[in-house]
């Protein structure tokens, strides 16, 4: 007889279940050993990367698979709001998506119809396939599949700000996610995240988000920043990258242990 097997629980599980705001980091490397690193770090949530990352579906399937033996929240951020991609990545067995640039509610509907079958949705039925059913393992995949997947949608432009009420009004978003560094490009303040004006319109979404009864999120690297926004209603941060940490710490190595002139001349002999 097969082994059968229940789903994972959703992000949005763990959000409800949270009594403090949950801290994550990207995972934007796209190899899956530097993925299970992460995952055992102690964190609250990844965010595994396809918009700036290298990242395929090869590479996803590997990187949930290593990461599932930990108690982390794997969530999956893919490079646009596409319903065949979308198709793609939930058969693969991605539970939680964050979904990029979403800046109307019509723009929401069409997410949350990706992630459902008919007749609430468009999700093309290929579970028995797949390892979103662990291959027909989880029984009643078809008329539960809606209750294992969440769906992020991420308010990055003027516009997403404007339509955040009608966005979060929409059935089956589980919650919004705030990307400042886009937000500020779309206010003609490019590079510019911690601007009063960027920080006011993170703080109005993460209020309409409150008043509709739904959990918002934000990307915050500085410390300070992330704990105003988790004061301010914030329930989930990423507070750091995989990538980063890396480039941050071999610099700092460097700096102790090779002098400054060194670097300087190794610099000009390239």
């Amino acid at each position: 007889m097969p082994v059968r097997v229940e789903p994972d629980r959703t992000f949005r599980d763990a959000l409800a279940a949270a009594d403090r705001p949950l801290a994550g980091m990207w995972v934007c490397s796209g190899s899956p050993l530097i993925a299970e690193l992460c995952a055992g770090a102690g964190l609250d949530w990844l965010l595994i990367d396809a918009e700036h990352s290298p990242n395929g579906l090869e590479s996803i399937l590997a990187q949930l698979q290593a990461v599932r033996g930990y108690p982390v929240q794997a969530v999956v951020r893919p490079p646009v709001n596409d319903t065949v991609l979308l198709k793609q990545y939930l058969d693969l067995g991605v539970q939680d998506l964050l979904i990029p640039m979403v800046n109307s509610a019509a723009e929401a509907k069409a997410a949350v119809a990706a992630v459902r079958y008919p007749p609430h949705g468009v999700r093309g039925v290929g579970s028995a396939l797949a390892r979103a059913s662990r291959w027909n393992r989880i029984p009643d995949y078809l008329a539960r599949a809606a209750e294992t997947i969440s769906v992020t949608v991420q308010i990055e432009t003027e516009a997403a700000v404007a339509a955040v009420e009608e966005i979060l009004a929409v059935d089956g978003v589980d919650a919004i996610f705030l990307g400042p560094s886009d937000l500020a490009a779309s206010m003609g303040l490019l590079g510019e995240q911690e601007h009063p004006k960027v920080r006011a319109a993170v703080e109005h979404c993460l209020t309409a988000a409150k008043t509709a009864g739904k959990p918002a999120g934000v990307n915050a690297f500085n410390e300070a920043t992330a704990r105003a926004y988790m004061d301010a209603g914030a329930k989930f941060v990423l507070v750091g990258a995989d990538v980063a940490l890396l480039a941050r710490g071999t610099e700092a190595l460097a700096d102790k242990f090779v002098p400054v002139e060194t670097t300087t001349q190794q610099r000009a002999s390239y």
